[in-house]
């Protein structure tokens, strides 16, 4: 399965029109000496592969963020069953599906700048986010501008950029899990949040 999971990413809808280089794209000129190892530059500018879902039951109904982050440098961090570096389940009670989507890509690049991230890879299942993050789609929802306008302040600052693709939703399954398990969670009498960094 998870054979066959990397391969449905390399051949996604996404990747002729969003290529992705899952790394880091090559310094300007002068911005590290000459033949400067790319894995020793990995290691002091870090970026995150990022994987977000959201959930609604109902639309509006109890809805809820998840999120996986792995490190771009991590030969693995393409695999979409790869333990994850970091993560993220949210509880955001009542909300529609789009903004719970939304959020999951607020939260998960606000912890990647917290992280000292220089570049993140968003991998989602969300077309619209996709489209509307590239400047490709009006944000005509009122309640989605202050989301859109949050992750775009915040993809904003990494130094070395950002990149965003669609892939399909088996391909986020792990966020997905953290999104439910949210609702699950705090319906059981626990807490909203939980969130895991790196040790």
């Amino acid at each position: 399965a998870r054979e066959r999971a990397q391969q449905e990413l390399a051949a996604g809808p996404a990747s002729a029109a969003e290529p992705l280089d899952f790394g880091f794209a090559q310094p300007a000129a002068g911005d590290s000496p000459a033949g400067a190892d790319p894995a020793s530059r990995a290691a002091t500018e870090p970026g995150f592969l990022i994987r977000t879902d959201g959930a609604a039951r109902g639309n509006p109904g109890p809805a809820s963020a998840g999120a996986v982050l792995l490190r771009l440098d991590r030969p693995d961090a393409r695999d979409p069953l790869a333990r994850p570096d970091a993560t993220i389940s949210t509880y955001l009670g009542i909300q529609t599906n789009n903004v719970a989507e939304y959020t999951g890509v607020v939260r998960a690049v606000a912890l990647a700048a917290e992280l000292g991230a220089h570049r993140v890879e968003l991998l989602l299942d969300s077309n619209l986010i996709v489209e509307q993050l590239h400047g490709r789609g009006r944000v005509k929802d009122a309640k989605l501008r202050p989301v859109w306008a949050e992750a775009l302040r915040t993809l904003g600052g990494f130094r070395r950029g950002w990149a965003a693709a669609r892939v399909p939703r088996a391909l986020s399954s792990q966020a997905g899990a953290l999104a439910n398990a949210a609702i699950d969670r705090v319906a059981a009498g626990g807490p909203a949040d939980v969130v895991t960094r790196p040790s």
